[in-house]
């Protein structure tokens, strides 16, 4: 027995006259696949897009001048596709599906802004649960799941 973990494994695959080389990871049609079947990088990936396509309407999405319906389908349109992209394979773990929300509890917060506390008087971030209670939609995770 080798030490080597590539010993007497093979490099290629040859089927007809065709030879295919054996690779962990190749991305396709835009996609990243493994052959573990791993999607945490396919899913950091994506996030980094919607992160990039959110600092790109981030000034739309904080104007005071559109109303928040208006910035719901900003997001619903522009950023949720780009993070969305190739979700019908994802099989997702806790930790994923948290990343996932963060993301969009980054950008509902974004969207609805701060609010003002009466008791203490002063402004604060929303509350996860505040923010649901704001977006009529289903979260991000349950559109995946469905």
């Amino acid at each position: 027995m080798s030490r080597d973990q590539n010993a007497g494994q093979n490099h290629s695959v040859r089927i007809d006259n065709s030879t295919f080389e054996i690779v962990k990871e190749f991305k396709y049609l835009g996609t990243t696949l493994t052959n573990q079947n791993c999607i945490a990088e396919e899913i950091k990936s994506r996030l980094r897009s919607g992160n990039a396509c959110y600092h790109s309407v981030q000034n739309l999405l904080s104007s005071r001048l559109l109303s928040k319906n208006l910035k719901i389908k900003i997001y619903r349109t522009i950023i949720f596709p780009v993070v969305f992209y190739g979700f019908e394979t994802w099989s997702l773990t806790l930790r994923e599906e948290m990343k996932l929300r963060v993301f969009e509890n980054m950008v509902l917060r974004r969207i609805f802004g701060p609010r003002r506390d009466e008791v203490m008087r002063e402004w604060r971030r929303m509350h996860n649960e505040e923010l649901n209670d704001l977006y009529s939609s289903p979260n991000i995770v349950r559109v995946i799941k469905s």
